[in-house]
C-alpha cells in the first residue's frame, strides 16, 4: 500500500501562500487552552484517594506499553506538565517507579502512601464551564465483513488514498509551527480533500484507495470510523484487524449532537446505541445524518492492537485517549468518574463511582481540550455498552515522580 506523503513546504514553495488560504484546514481553528494552564499542580493535602477500581489489574502491562514507547523517544525531549517540563528519561523513571511499586500487590493505604510520598500530582482545569472533566468511551467493534464485494457486502473500507498530501506548514513560520494541512493537488493548487459526501458519491474512489474489505452494514462501518479501529470477521470464519491510518482533514461533527438538536432523540436518552436504533428505522434519513460528519477515516491491517496514537496496543480499562496538545502523552494518569453497573439482560442497571490509574496512549479527533477524555474499554458487551453511553463528569489527574535534589 502506497503511503500517505508528507510534504515539506520547501517542496511546495512553487505552489504559492494559496495552500495558507484552505477552507477548513486545521491551521485557523480555534487555538486550544495554553498547557501551562491545562494541568494545576496540587499540594500534597489536595491530593484524592488513590483508589483503582480495578484492583491493579493489567496496570503494569499498561506501564510497559507506555515505556516501549518512550523507548523510541530521544532522551532529551521534554514533556510538558502544566507550567513544569520533564524529560524523558524522568517520565521512564516515573513509569518504572510506578510499575515495581504495582508489581509487589499493595493495598489501598500503602498505595496512597506512596503516591504522597513519591510523586507530584497535577489535576486537570477541566472544561472552562463546569470545570470539570468529560469522559466518554470507545472500544473495538466487530463488524461482518469479506475481502471481495457483493449484494451483501457492499460497503468498502478504504485504505488511505494514493493522492491525499499531509503537507506540514511549519518550515514557512514560527506561527505555523506544529500546523498542518491535508488535501489534494488540483492543478498547481493545493485543494481541500473531499469530505464524506463527496467520498461515498464516487464510484471511482476504490482506484485511489483500495478497499481492505467490504462490510454489510454502512452504519457500522460509520461507527468503526469513529471508534478508529476494529476486527472485520470474514465469510470464512477469519477475521483482519483494521486500525486508523488517516483522514480526509474535514472536521468532526457530532450525528448525535444533530438529532439531539433537531428534536429527533432527547439527550438524555442519547447513546451510540439509541443512534443506530433511530438510523436503522428511519432508512430515508440515513445519508443526511451520515453526511453531517464530513469527516472521512482511512484505515490500514494490523497484526495485533487496537494500536493508540503512539505506536502500541491499548490496555482495556487503562489506556485513555487525551488532547496530546494540552496531556503528555504516555504519562501515568488517576481519573475519578463513574461507570454503568449491567445486569444480566445487558442493560443498565445503575452508575457507580469509579477510580482507576490510567495511562495517556491515545488520541481522539473530537477529544479537544482538559475536559475530555475518552476511556478505552476493550471489546464484548460490556465494552460496547460502556463506549456507547458513557457521558460522565469527573476529576482527572497526571503523575509524575518528585525529581530528586541535585
Amino acid at each position: 500500500m502506497k503511503k500517505k506523503q508528507i510534504y515539506p513546504a520547501v517542496k511546495l514553495f512553487t505552489l504559492g501562500m494559496s495552500i495558507l488560504m484552505v477552507a477548513g484546514c486545521t491551521l485557523f481553528q480555534k487555538p486550544p487552552v495554553k498547557p501551562a494552564e491545562a494541568l494545576i499542580r496540587l499540594s500534597v493535602q489536595d491530593y484524592p484517594n488513590f483508589s483503582d477500581g480495578f484492583f491493579l489489574d493489567n496496570l503494569s502491562y499498561g506501564i510497559g506499553k507506555s515505556l516501549e514507547y518512550l523507548s523510541r523517544v530521544p532522551a532529551e525531549r521534554t514533556f510538558r506538565f502544566g507550567r513544569d517540563t520533564y524529560s524523558a528519561i524522568h517520565l521512564v523513571r516515573s513509569l518504572e517507579t510506578l510499575r515495581t511499586f504495582v508489581e509487589t500487590g499493595p493495598g489501598p493505604a500503602a498505595v496512597n502512601r506512596f503516591i504522597v510520598d513519591r510523586y507530584r500530582v497535577y489535576q486537570s482545569s477541566g472544561g472552562a464551564e463546569s470545570g470539570q472533566v468529560l469522559f466518554t468511551g470507545y472500544y473495538e467493534p466487530h463488524l461482518k465483513g469479506s475481502l471481495t464485494p457483493d449484494a451483501r457486502f457492499r460497503y468498502p473500507v478504504h485504505a488511505i488514498p494514493e493522492d491525499l498530501m499531509v503537507i506540514d506548514l511549519s518550515p514557512f513560520s514560527e506561527d505555523f509551527k506544529g500546523k498542518r494541512i491535508i488535501g489534494r493537488l488540483q492543478g498547481n493548487t493545493v485543494v481541500p480533500y473531499p469530505d464524506r459526501q463527496a467520498i461515498e458519491a464516487d464510484r471511482g474512489f476504490a482506484q485511489k484507495a483500495p478497499p481492505i474489505a467490504w462490510v454489510d452494514d454502512r452504519v457500522d462501518l460509520f461507527f468503526l470510523q469513529i471508534q478508529g479501529s476494529g476486527r472485520i470477521y470474514l465469510t470464512n470464519g477469519s477475521f483482519i484487524r483494521v486500525h486508523y491510518h488517516g483522514s480526509n482533514g474535514h472536521p468532526y461533527r457530532s450525528i448525535g449532537r444533530l438529532l439531539i438538536d433537531q428534536g429527533k432523540i432527547p439527550a438524555e436518552e442519547m447513546s451510540m446505541q439509541r443512534l443506530k436504533t433511530y438510523l436503522n428505522a428511519h432508512p430515508a434519513e440515513v445519508d443526511a445524518v451520515l453526511n453531517h460528519n464530513p469527516s472521512y477515516v482511512f484505515f490500514k491491517t494490523e497484526t495485533s492492537g487496537p494500536i493508540g496514537a503512539i505506536g502500541v496496543d491499548l490496555t482495556p480499562g487503562r489506556s485513555v485517549a487525551v488532547d496530546h496538545r494540552v496531556f503528555p502523552l504516555a504519562a501515568p494518569a488517576f481519573l475519578q468518574t463513574q461507570i454503568p453497573v449491567v445486569d444480566g439482560n445487558g442493560r443498565i442497571d445503575r452508575w457507580m463511582d469509579f477510580s482507576a490509574f490510567a495511562l495517556n496512549q491515545d488520541t481522539g479527533g473530537a477529544i479537544r481540550g482538559p475536559g475530555r477524555v475518552d476511556i478505552f474499554w476493550g471489546n464484548g458487551p460490556y465494552a460496547q455498552i460502556a463506549a456507547g453511553h458513557m457521558q460522565q463528569r469527573g476529576s482527572f489527574y497526571l503523575l509524575v515522580l518528585v525529581p530528586e535534589i541535585q
